[in-house]
């Protein structure tokens, strides 16, 4: 029994720390186009129902980061940054519908690493005219393996 316990105690040890989330989907990692596809599908959904955190965290980089800029009560240009899980917060499911998705894109790579302009546009209802249009700045790598999100950082003051 102490000998089970012990191996049982040496696996945990020694197994890969994994933040919890699932496996990428192969379509969603490989390319650009399915990262960037995959980043506006995991937020998107009907009231009711929460985005798709696993998801998400499938395709951030553990050390991803999100800044939101906006704008002080006092007017000034100010910007919040967080990490992936402080963005999530407790997913609690949407009030309102909510899907985005991306109207036009410039990429500009050097390497592995490429930086996304992704233009998007926001609705209540799935194919619904857009409440809101905005820009997502993006920053993207990839590992020889595989594409991950590294950080990403949007206006919320530009409606």
């Amino acid at each position: 029994m102490r000998i089970h316990l012990a191996v049982l105690l040496l696996a945990c040890a020694v197994a890969p720390v994994t933040a919890a989330a699932q496996a990428a989907r192969a379509a969603d990692v490989s390319s650009i186009d399915g990262i960037i596809r995959a980043y506006y599908e995991v937020v998107s959904g009907p009231a009711g129902k929460s985005p798709d955190v696993e998801r998400d965290r499938s395709l951030h980089h553990p050390s991803a980061w999100v800044a939101i800029a906006s704008t002080s009560p006092e007017g000034r240009p100010a910007v919040k940054v967080l990490d992936l899980k402080g963005y999530h917060g407790d997913n609690r499911p949407r009030a309102e519908g909510f899907w985005e998705w991306e109207t036009d894109r410039t990429v500009s790579r050097s390497g592995n690493m490429v930086h996304v302009w992704s233009s998007y546009a926001s609705a209540r209802t799935e194919g619904g005219e857009p409440f809101t249009r905005g820009v997502n700045s993006i920053t993207l790598f990839h590992d020889g393996e595989r594409w991950w999100i590294m950080g990403w950082m949007f206006d919320s003051a530009v409606r």
